[in-house]
């Protein structure tokens, strides 16, 4: 039978692993410098300024660039306006003495439809020609007009445009002299073709005017595309990477930086836990580089300290342990002999013997819960305490708690009743524990009720746990005690003045309730009572 084809997970992309190498690379370079942080910031922030004030410089130096090629441009456009305009009027030009070397006397367009005779009839021919070629002499006076100066290669043809003009002035002159005496037509056609000859240079020395500044109008245009372009390139380039090197020193202040305290916190979480083990290595060569040194130093004390401790509770918890194991055989020895005069078994006693006797079972009573009560301490402070959980009724668990204390509470006049949920009936714990705690509990309530009071106890479930709370109607708690009454050896005024008890019964039931993973607190007011409770988890109810 094939085997299936077991596919591996893919491995991890090389080039990532790459980049969070140099990454830690960089971050150990930018950590090793040795300066503090103030001035690793003032750095990185006057970098950072200094790429703002380059891309503000590059900017003003693109504007004023692209400024003075609009002013040229603007210059050229004028040259080029003039040019073509000393162009039309030399095109003009030539078609007006077009008409006169045609020689046909078909001149109604100049006569406004008058036929005349003779050279006179291109008399009004001249005079078109002659205000043709004053505009041509205004176009030459243009560049004055328009403000700017043509350049060394427009003044050769400018010269010659002039040199045209005073030549063709010149020969109109005549023509119009032959025309005016009547002497004119084929007599002037000899000026007339010199004039042709000349408006045509004069034309085409226009024409090339007009087109070399028209072609350099398109070139500056088509340059000025170009550099914007380029500017506009360039500048974004440079303010890209202004940006990309302003995030990078933000990433690598953050790297140096940020990294070292997110471990010094988890360090320092660690130690909060208890754990001294680990060790705190950070490169820095700033303040966070002496705060981990610090930190490690403060661990190595705390270790030092918490072992010491650790031993001394540890030979506390052993020497009450010894101590209690001592005290108890003659403490038996002094009870068994005192419930034996007691029972007389070897005599009669008299009143005041009888007395003393009840004297010293009491005492010695009190004696032996005191032990046993610092007995236990110790051995929840060492550890040493294991629970046996195991499902039992909460019910018969509280009814044998209130029977233990019944008989003291009708001596004093305090009624002892409970309250049972029904939802809670068999829960998961250390029976005997709990019937501990309930009846440290309970002790306490009857012994501070007044006559006349009342102490209940009552069961109910709060999600997935089970409250059981011992109400009285005592002289109440002062918010002050609330807490330290669940200290070793504490008590309130109340119950010091009482002279009962040792302070040891509330500590233990705390350290008993929160090793089954439960709470125990106190809700009192002074003159009202108070209510004790306690909580256990549970994983099983009725």
């Amino acid at each position: 039978m094939a085997q299936p084809e077991v596919i591996g997970a893919p491995p991890a992309p090389r080039r990532w692993s790459a980049l969070a190498g140099v990454k830690s690379r960089i971050a150990r370079g930018v950590a090793g410098v040795p300066a503090n942080v103030r001035t690793k910031l003032l750095v990185a922030f006057l970098l950072i300024a200094g790429l703002l004030v380059l891309v503000s410089v590059l900017g003003f130096e693109f504007l004023g660039r692209a400024n003075a090629r609009v002013e040229r441009l603007g210059k050229l456009q004028k040259r080029a306006a003039a040019y073509q305009a000393l162009d039309a009027y030399a095109n003009d030009l030539f078609q007006t003495i077009g008409v006169r070397g045609a020689g046909t006397p078909a001149v109604v367009p100049y006569t406004h439809g008058a036929k005349l005779q003779g050279g006179r009839q291109w008399t009004l021919v001249d005079r078109s020609i002659a205000d043709t070629l004053s505009q041509v002499e205004i176009g030459l006076y243009q560049p004055s007009y328009a403000g700017f100066t043509p350049s060394a290669a427009d003044e050769r043809l400018w010269r010659k445009i002039r040199a045209d003009y005073r030549e063709m002035y010149a020969v109109l002159h005549h023509i119009e002299k032959l025309d005016a005496s009547g002497t004119g037509g084929y007599g002037a056609e000899k000026y007339v073709r010199q004039a042709i000859v000349i408006d045509s240079d004069l034309k085409a020395q226009a024409d090339r005017l007009a087109n070399r500044t028209t072609s350099a109008e398109q070139q500056l245009v088509t340059a000025n595309r170009s550099a914007y372009v380029s500017s506009r390139d360039l500048f974004a380039e440079v303010a890209g990477a202004s940006v990309v090197l302003a995030l990078g020193l933000g990433l690598l202040l953050s790297w140096s930086l940020i990294g070292p305290i997110r471990r010094t916190e988890s360090r320092l979480s660690e130690i909060a836990e208890g754990d001294f083990s680990g060790r705190l290595d950070v490169a820095n060569r700033d303040e966070l580089g002496s705060l981990a040194a610090n930190v490690n130093h403060m661990n190595d004390e705390l270790s030092r300290l918490y072992g010491e401790l650790e031993a001394a509770s540890r030979h506390k918890s052993e020497f009450l342990a010894n101590m209690s194991h001592e005290l108890r055989t003659p403490l038996n020895a002094i009870l068994g002999f005192s419930q034996l005069l007691q029972q007389k078994l070897f005599g009669e006693l008299n009143e005041k013997q009888e007395e003393y006797v009840e004297d010293i079972l009491s005492s010695g009573n009190h004696l032996l819960s005191l032990i046993n009560d610092v007995l236990d301490l110790s051995k929840v402070e060492a550890g040493q305490i294991g629970l046996e959980v195991a499902p039992f009724s909460l019910r018969e668990a509280v009814e044998r708690g209130v029977a233990m204390v019944r008989e003291r509470a009708s001596k004093s006049g305090v009624a002892v009743a409970a309250e049972i949920d029904p939802e809670v009936q068999i829960v998961e714990a250390d029976e005997r524990r709990v019937r501990q705690v309930l009846f440290n509990l309970l002790s306490n309530a009857v012994k501070f009720t007044p006559a006349g009071g009342r102490v209940d106890v009552t069961t109910a479930r709060a999600g997935a746990e089970v409250e059981i709370a011992v109400t009285d109607t005592g002289p109440g708690i002062a918010p002050d005690d609330r807490k330290r009454i669940f200290e070793e050896f504490q008590q309130t005024d109340v119950g010091a003045r009482h002279r009962e008890g040792t302070g040891l019964g509330l500590a233990l039931s705390k350290r008993l309730v929160e090793l089954h993973g439960g709470r125990i607190w106190v809700e009192s007011e002074l003159g009202s009572g108070s209510r004790f409770v306690f909580t256990l988890p549970v994983e099983a109810a009725g």
